[in-house]
């Protein structure tokens, strides 16, 4: 999901709460707090040696000990609104940071709406190869090169 998507998600249903589906079908805890809005830029060779970069909003939650805590959608709102400033344009993909016995990255796939909340579906991030035609394996999904050839060579390259 693009920071523009989630920004309009948040607006049009502002009075509900703020809820966060986990890939195994667990929900987040209800009190979770937004504890970062931060702008992630990554600028690295793959193991083909083209550079590549990789953008995104990330936010970080956690849970705490006030059990009580609950974020409504108009508050996530306001504080994406504070963020604006750092994050570089409304495209920007957003993934949510979360440790539950270890951090983890995951990836907004959709949304669900109930009468009372609006829940973000995640899913996992996963690795990959970037050079698969110099690794002699199968394409996947490649991030863009930001300039330069792949100076992999020969089938086990990576």
């Amino acid at each position: 999901m693009k920071l523009l998507e989630l920004k309009a998600l948040l607006s049009e249903f502002s009075s509900r709460y703020f809820r966060i589906k986990l890939p195994d079908g667990n929900q987040v805890p209800l009190s979770f707090h937004v504890t970062e809005v931060g702008h992630v830029h990554k600028t690295f060779l793959d193991c083909g040696g083209t550079l590549r970069e990789n953008r995104c909003c990330q936010l970080q939650i956690w849970v705490g000990e006030d059990f009580d805590h609950r974020i409504e959608t108009g508050k996530m709102a306001a504080i994406m609104e504070k963020a604006k400033s750092i994050l570089p344009d409304e495209e920007v993909p957003v993934e949510i940071e979360y440790e539950d016995k270890v951090i983890s990255q995951y990836v907004i796939v959709g949304h669900e709406l109930t009468n009372d909340a609006v829940i973000l579906i995640l899913e996992n991030k996963h690795t990959e190869c970037l050079a698969p035609e110099l690794c002699g394996l199968p394409a996947i999904g490649r991030l863009p090169a930001i300039g330069g050839k792949s100076s992999c060579s020969g089938p086990n390259c990576c």
